[in-house]
């Protein structure tokens, strides 16, 4: 096998994997529609960023869709997340928060995983919406 051979090979493992990453995260995005406490379009997000690496087509299919095309354009475009996108993680954040107080977690965990939850709710909130 010549070099030539062996840097094709190492790109389609590359791509392959990142179609991989692209349909685990998209399949998380489906089942957080579900549960209402695992996030949507972070994942799909995710998905958009793999499929683009990895699958062209899988990408565009993405971005024509009806249901989360505008999120991945607006973020692609703008940086921007949906307000309701945004209202969701945020109340979800809380609810799993004022369930690990009610759960009587260490405090140790209330404090590491308040303080996590707070960053990721500022840096959702600092995003512009549109």
């Amino acid at each position: 096998m010549n070099s030539r051979q062996a840097r094709s090979t190492e790109a389609q493992t590359g791509k392959t994997g990142f179609r991989i990453l692209a349909y685990i995260s998209l399949g998380i995005a489906a089942v957080g529609v579900i549960l209402p406490l695992l996030p949507t379009t972070p994942f799909v997000l995710l998905a958009a960023y793999f499929a683009s690496k990895g699958s062209p087509a899988f990408a565009l299919w993405l971005e024509d869709h009806p249901k989360f095309g505008p999120a991945i354009v607006q973020w692609r475009h703008r940086r921007a997340i949906p307000a309701t996108a945004k209202v969701l993680a945020c109340s979800m954040m809380v609810l799993s928060w004022t369930m690990l107080v009610w759960l009587g977690s260490p405090v140790f965990v209330l404090t590491v995983s308040g303080l996590f939850l707070l960053s990721v709710a500022g840096y959702l909130l600092t995003r512009p919406s549109r």
